[in-house]
């Protein structure tokens, strides 16, 4: 078994890529945005397009490249109801429309507290727990039309197979569902009257069956090609480096969100209202993790920059320019606050740069709420930013890896389906000697504390 076919549904883009497990990178991948619907009932996924996508990329990948086994990825805050006919009972709701915020307090009155879910309250759909109780309330009949309830990576290996499931790292992603620390659904699940609608419960690693014979047919794979179950984006990130890594060290996951989880380091009491939460990781530990939605905050900051030239990275660290939190106020550790550049003046290059140290200290503020300890590997595309690197080395006073490949989360992901299969080597930077890197990382964490309100526009 050495070609590994990965779903791998992300917030921005759904993506199916073959993972050659003998050299662990990806030799082909296939792509498309993942565009919200707008309606009605309310804001949705294209579960359909992603499907059509999704068996074209499979029979056009196995005939280039042969496809031995099926794994599946994808981003959390998100979970699938079904009928009894296994279709979707309702549109599968956009995580981040604001329907649940209509009915907050009638929510937060059944909610489990944060102390036994690790689950912090977020807005907009971003509990899972939320998205259910809004949906039973607004769509009428939903109530009866469940049959089984079902998490976001195990909808399609399920589909895939015909065996639908719950698994542990999607349910520990801030679901309010989950008890991470006891390993069991915690009492919200009795309260949305979904007691016995839960999918059995599920390992990431498991092989949830092999593929159904239509899907075969329209594939052109074997109809005994296995599937696994599939695992949350950010513990696909966080898996080689279990396997691999001496603990303690801390890993942030980047792309639309970027998540920071340590592992092996003793953890300070969460604070919910910053966005630290208790992740399960795939052996189903619990897992301390801060999060800010920091490739959002780059798309919205980058058409007012450019690559910075070492003279701008000069400047900005000279003379102290920031950006200071937020650009997107509803998560993170720096909530509610709208923030911008200290300086709007700034060129493009210098807010290239000053855009690049936000990115990094916003990331060491999240290490630091959760005990962060020993080195920080950082995967996706902020692996590929060295005065990101530089920065989140002189604010932890920790060495920063990377890993070779541009994306953790196929290669986690394959990683389940080929668990001996050879772990990409990290690279590691040393933070920068120049004195200068520390002291604007103490600057701006004292302009922080200094200007809650908010900043300039950015």
């Amino acid at each position: 078994m050495s070609n590994v076919a990965v779903i791998d549904i992300g917030k921005t883009n759904a993506k199916l890529a073959v993972v050659d497990t003998v050299e662990m990178r990806e030799i082909g991948v296939l792509t498309r945005p993942n565009a919200v619907r707008p309606g009605p009932p309310y804001p949705h996924y294209d579960i359909e397009g992603h499907w059509a996508f999704l068996l074209d990329s499979l029979a056009t990948l196995h005939s280039e490249h042969g496809i031995d086994a099926i794994s599946v990825t994808a981003h959390g805050a998100s979970i699938v109801l079904l009928d009894a006919d296994g279709g979707l009972a309702c549109p599968m709701l956009d995580y981040e429309h604001d329907g649940p915020d209509t009915l907050a307090d009638a929510y937060d009155a059944i909610r489990p507290p944060f102390a036994d879910t690790g689950s912090p309250r977020l807005p907009m759909g971003l509990n899972v727990g939320a998205q259910v109780h809004w949906l039973l309330e607004t769509q009428d009949g939903l109530r009866d039309r469940i049959a089984q309830v079902v998490t976001y990576p195990q909808f399609w290996s399920g589909r895939l197979t015909g065996n639908y499931a719950c698994e542990y790292t999607s349910l520990g992603c801030h679901t309010d569902l989950w008890l991470p620390r006891e390993g069991r659904y915690s009492a919200l699940v009795p309260a949305l009257g979904l007691t016995g609608r839960m999918a059995p419960l599920a390992r990431a690693s498991d092989v949830a069956g092999t593929l159904l014979p239509e899907i075969a047919a329209r594939t052109g794979l074997p109809e005994d090609t296995p599937v696994h179950s599939g695992i949350h984006d950010s513990n696909a990130s966080l898996l080689p480096h279990l396997i691999s890594t001496e603990a303690p060290f801390s890993v942030a996951s980047t792309g639309t969100w970027v998540i920071s989880m340590a592992v092996g380091s003793v953890a300070p009491p969460l604070d919910a209202t910053r966005d630290t939460l208790m992740n399960v990781n795939a052996h189903g530990e619990a897992t301390p993790s801060a999060r800010f939605m920091g490739g959002r905050e780059y798309e919205l900051a980058k058409g007012e920059t450019t690559p910075p030239s070492a003279d701008d990275i000069d400047t900005v660290l000279k003379r102290g320019l920031f950006l200071l939190p937020s650009l997107e106020p509803g998560s993170g550790p720096f909530q509610r606050r709208r923030g911008g550049w200290s300086d709007p003046a700034m060129t493009p290059g210098q807010k290239g740069a000053a855009l690049s140290f936000y990115l990094a200290l916003m990331t060491a503020t999240c290490l630091d709420l959760i005990g962060a300890d020993g080195p920080t590997i950082v995967e996706g595309p902020f692996a590929r930013n060295q005065p990101f690197h530089d920065m989140l080395g002189a604010a932890t006073g920790r060495p920063v890896s990377t890993a070779a490949s541009a994306t953790g989360t196929s290669i986690g992901a394959a990683l389940l389906a080929r668990p001996d299969a050879p772990v990409p080597a990290l690279t590691v930077t040393d933070a920068p000697t120049d004195p200068r890197w520390r002291t604007y990382a103490q600057a701006w964490s004292r302009a922080v504390a200094r200007n809650p309100e908010p900043a300039a526009s950015a």
